[in-house]
């Protein structure tokens, strides 16, 4: 288990607690009031820390080592019945960017995802989870054979930002992200956006535009990193908790600012404390919004979608 700094008291105490244990199992010492106060300690220290998290802070919960991350999501929630699908019928097939049809319980799903490494050779495999424009233009082709089939689309967003070399400059990464954009609006099959980790910039909107948008309790969803945010103002990375104070990216401040709809709770100690009640608990929330989604027509869907959108940034003196 991996600790973050902010984590070191539960890190100290969790040693302490196992360190008990060991000595009641090997002793005759009877340690069992030691241990359940160490338990309770725990837990209280467990629960102010992430009662008080700061934005910067569940930045970093983010991009936790142990979290999940989107294949891990769809394997859990869809099992065997996931099937894979590859290639955007022109260039290659971008790993960063995965997609394929699943089932949850007796519906189909088109799940669609940035996907990140576990280690060195994944995370160069999976190019740090962002997309090239071959990656966009396979989401959409994923997503427009979901509205041929009227199959409901799941979006899982979890990426630093697009890729932004000069070669995918050259085939089109802004193109291809501002396509993704206009055909989400007007795609004719309910489009559920799930932010699973880190939301950032246009990397995160080329797949991002959704019927209901929501967004797990310790993740975040920008138009710029802290990191660059505060390289941009400060000529240096030193600002960027205060850079992520001034972005308003956690969940609380996108809800506060009707830019997602829902927050779904995560365990205490953040998705990668628990993975399972996290995977059943995103589960349960996209079978509960496709049985919202599901009752409005094709056009009904469009137009509430667009509306949706064009409310957005609106405000009044």
């Amino acid at each position: 288990m991996e600790y973050l700094d902010f984590e070191l008291p539960i890190k100290e105490l969790e040693e302490q607690l196992d360190k008990c244990k060991v000595l009641g199992s090997e002793s005759d010492i009877d340690v069992t009031d030691t241990c359940k106060q160490l338990d309770k300690k725990l837990e209280k220290t467990k629960k102010e820390i992430y009662k008080n998290l700061t934005a910067w802070q569940r930045v970093q919960l983010s991009r936790h080592p142990s979290r999940p991350y989107t294949l891990d999501y769809i394997r859990a929630i869809c099992g065997d019945t996931f099937l894979e699908l590859h290639g955007d019928r022109n260039v290659k097939d971008d790993k960063a960017m995965i997609g394929g049809l699943g089932k949850i319980g007796d519906q189909s799903y088109m799940f669609i995802g940035q996907q990140k490494g576990y280690n060195t050779k994944t995370r160069q495999y999976r190019n740090f989870g962002m997309a090239n424009p071959e990656g966009y233009r396979k989401a959409l082709r994923l997503m427009k054979m979901a509205e041929k089939f009227n199959i409901p689309v799941v979006s899982l967003i979890d990426t630093p930002g697009a890729y932004p070399g000069i070669e995918a400059e050259e085939r089109g990464q802004g193109e291809a992200i501002a396509r993704n954009i206009l055909e989400m609006t007007r795609l004719k099959v309910p489009i559920i956006v799930l932010i699973i980790g880190e939301g950032a910039s246009g990397g995160a909107l080329g797949i991002g535009v959704g019927d209901k948008v929501l967004m797990l309790e310790n993740t975040w969803y920008s138009v710029i990193s802290p990191e660059s945010c505060s390289s941009i103002l400060w000529r240096s990375w030193e600002y960027k908790e205060q850079a992520a104070d001034a972005l308003k990216l956690t969940a609380t401040d996108m809800k506060k600012l009707h830019l997602v709809d829902d927050i779904v709770k995560e365990p205490l100690g953040g998705a990668h404390a628990d993975r399972e009640t996290t995977f059943k608990t995103v589960e349960k929330k996209i079978s509960s919004t496709y049985e919202e989604l599901k009752k409005l027509s094709p056009a009904d869907l469009v137009k509430k979608r667009m509306d949706k959108y064009s409310n957005m940034g609106v405000f009044s003196n």
